[in-house]
């Protein structure tokens, strides 16, 4: 088990913050706006649906899973909040976010199918597989961040260590549930299209909010970014096939980058409580 840390990030979001405030640079600054966009209502329903996962778990197995959950729950409500200040930013500054609506409409109409919790866990397992790649990648290539406002800096950083560091759990509560490999698969073909459509979709009104749609340097940057020889796709491609291997487990992919940004940037959070071993 994961002795999970629920933090403190020592930064002020309540000031504003530059409209292209990732080096300057448009593309690295609407791209990771759009995944922002997203946290608060995707991360309360990664909350909600451990824990319905929990109380339908055999009581034999609850105990080994209710303290990670609740670490996890920590963490996930700590990105929530954080990542609704930054939006509040976004938002008077003129973008329009409109992947939350669409998010939870689509929540809404998921609810109302009444799935058995499984499904809710391997759709959470799945986005956060995702965050994991993502996060993996952000601490590997910190040259995405380069000239960055620092307290954004930080917050990308720390909520990718973080996200690295829970990235087992939403996958263990699935199988502990007695999850099949059939719907894992599913699950995560239905997240793959419906969130990189929606995270490109919400990029590109950023940049026609920001007026840099049609700039030659906003495409260049984002094919840097992503088809480059340290971009996204070609760090993210292995992991994602991964996910199809029987034998797949999360933690496979290697979390030594996290450990140490944790470790190396003790002065930035404050620890607020730690998961029970």
């Amino acid at each position: 088990m994961t002795d999970l840390v629920v933090r403190r990030l020592l930064i002020d979001l309540k000031e504003p913050f530059a409209r292209r405030w990732n080096g300057g640079d448009a593309f690295r600054s609407a791209w990771l706006n759009a995944l922002s966009m997203s946290f608060p209502v995707g991360e309360q329903m990664f909350i909600d649906s451990l824990r319905a996962g929990l109380k339908v778990l055999p009581e034999s197995k609850r105990a080994y899973f209710a303290s990670e959950i609740q670490g996890f729950v920590g963490q996930e409500a700590t990105h929530r909040h954080l990542h609704a200040l930054y939006n509040k930013q976004l938002d008077a500054q003129g973008f329009v976010n409109s992947h939350e609506k669409r998010l939870i409409k689509r929540l809404e109409k998921l609810a109302s199918m009444k799935l058995d919790p499984r499904h809710a866990v391997a759709i959470t397992s799945a986005t956060e597989h995702f965050t994991a790649i993502f996060a993996g990648w952000m601490l590997e290539t910190p040259q995405n961040l380069e000239g960055a406002d620092p307290r954004l800096k930080t917050l990308w950083l720390w909520h990718s260590a973080e996200e690295t560091e829970h990235r087992c759990i939403a996958f263990d509560l699935y199988r502990a549930l007695g999850g099949n490999e059939k719907w894992r698969r599913f699950w995560f073909r239905f997240v793959t299209v419906q969130f990189l459509f929606e995270l490109m979709r919400q990029t590109v009104r950023n940049l026609w909010d920001d007026k840099a749609l049609f700039s030659w340097t906003t495409w260049r940057s984002a094919a840097s970014m992503m088809l480059g020889k340290q971009g996204l796709v070609r760090y993210g491609f292995k992991h994602w096939r991964a996910y199809f291997s029987e034998d797949f487990h999360p933690s496979h992919q290697d979390g030594t980058a996290s450990e140490a940004w944790l470790r190396q940037n003790e002065d930035l959070f404050r620890v607020v409580s730690r998961s029970p071993a």
